[in-house]
């Protein structure tokens, strides 16, 4: 793992200037040529290495894995896998791309048939999502909340320092960046005095979120220890949580979200491993009160991944409106993926964890239009001079992450999805 990261490291593949995926990321993701079937792919700059054809070609050799592996629609198969084998085909993949190894360099014809150009693929949802929790881990965004629609002085619920809060969400409407939304419809009640109207919602708002990927977990009984957890998450992708707020609170009580969220959530195309991901790892925000024991974590557990979200139109270009990082945040992937399965929940290969909307200290780093704009009271000036207090019919909202240490920069790209208007009721 460590030789895969060094920032050392040089490619033949050539990688522009702050590309987010240099020889030292190497996401995994699922990539259809136009005249081909979906296969298992890793980036490497602005091309897409196709794992499928190089085991053909008998240049992949780690044993557990076999065509199947790699011929397939989603990375499933290679989720399935224990973290040593992730490891081992990582490692055997950067072995390959290194500026000094000409297995794969040198061989022209092999090359051609491997290296394919990202702009010339159709890129599909990585995973099959089988079941999604999505976790409400931001201390300043539970504050904000708090502050909006409860008691100032008591913004945290009582449970909130004591336990990673989540919900079971529906895994089947996760779609790929690229993919359109279509704005939601449901019921809302604007107006407390009279009854609830049925009709598009008024409030639709992104929430920045990142979310992990695991591999098989347990049986069903056993649980995953808070230091045993990051062997069960493969990779993060981007999410973009998109919610309807009018739709949401009148809802969700007693409950939780339901109609108001599982109409979209929307990810990026390429997994970025969670050994990627070691060299950014830093200290999270100090627990007070202390956790129970079975959340207690050793060692850095946050990432420092710099975060960006872009409402882009056809009347302007993309205009940043949050500048976020997901080191704020209060609960570390290990301990939610521990609290998940404390009670004997099992976890299967595909599972997708998301951190809930990443808020930083400031307003420019809140991660919703619903704190950015303070509940719609503080719109925000758009390039062609409009305002924005949520998102407009035809907006596409853009989230891109990056990470930074010394001279390495690596990235999950972006997630981007084009808002559609209703359905006529």
């Amino acid at each position: 793992m460590i030789a895969a990261n060094d920032p050392a490291l040089r490619s033949w593949v050539d990688v522009p200037a702050e590309s987010d995926f240099p020889i030292q990321n190497l996401p995994f993701g699922i990539v259809r040529p136009a005249d081909g079937e979906p296969r298992v792919a890793v980036r490497i700059g602005d091309m897409a290495l196709d794992l499928a054809a190089l085991h053909a070609a008998g240049l992949l050799n780690p044993a557990e894995f076999e065509a199947e592996d790699f011929a397939t629609k989603s990375l499933n198969r290679i989720l399935a896998k224990d973290k040593a084998a992730w490891r081992r085909l990582r490692d055997r993949v950067s072995t390959l791309l290194r500026h000094d190894n000409p297995s794969l360099r040198d061989n022209e014809q092999l090359r051609a048939a491997c290296l394919l150009p990202v702009g010339e693929l159709q890129m599909l949802m990585p995973v099959e999502v089988g079941d999604y929790t999505d976790f409400y881990s931001s201390i300043e965004h539970a504050t904000n909340v708090g502050i909006m629609f409860r008691d100032p002085e008591n913004a945290l619920l009582p449970n909130w320092k004591h336990l990673p809060v989540g919900y079971h969400g529906r895994a089947s409407s996760i779609i790929v960046s690229g993919q359109d939304v279509r704005r939601p419809v449901g019921q809302t009640r604007p107006n407390d005095s009279e009854p609830p109207q049925f009709g598009p919602t008024r409030l639709l708002d992104f929430e920045l979120e990142m979310a992990f990927v695991t591999g098989a977990g347990k049986e069903l009984g056993q649980r995953i220890t808070s230091t045993e957890a990051d062997d069960y998450i493969f990779g993060m992708v981007l999410f973009n949580d998109w919610s309807a707020r009018d739709i949401q609170k009148w809802e969700y009580v007693p409950l939780g979200p339901f109609l108001a969220k599982s109409f979209a959530s929307s990810i990026s195309a390429w997994v970025v491993t969670l050994d990627a991901l070691e060299p950014f790892r830093v200290a999270g925000p100090e627990q007070d009160p202390p956790v129970q024991p079975y959340l207690h974590t050793q060692g850095d557990k946050n990432i420092d991944i710099d975060l960006e979200v872009f409402i882009e139109n056809e009347a302007f270009p993309a205009h940043r409106v949050s500048h976020s990082n997901f080191k704020y945040m209060y609960w570390n992937m290990a301990q939610q993926l521990t609290h998940q399965t404390v009670n004997g929940c099992n976890v299967r290969a595909g599972d997708m964890y998301a951190s809930g909307t990443i808020s930083g200290p400031t307003p420019d780093s809140y991660g919703s239009m619903l704190e950015i704009t303070w509940r719609g009271s503080k719109p925000v000036d758009m390039p062609d001079g409009t305002q924005r207090k949520f998102i407009n019919d035809h907006d596409t909202v853009i989230m891109r992450g990056t990470c930074r240490k010394g001279d390495v920069r690596i990235g999950f790209g972006e997630v981007r999805a084009r808002v559609l208007p209703a359905l006529e009721v």
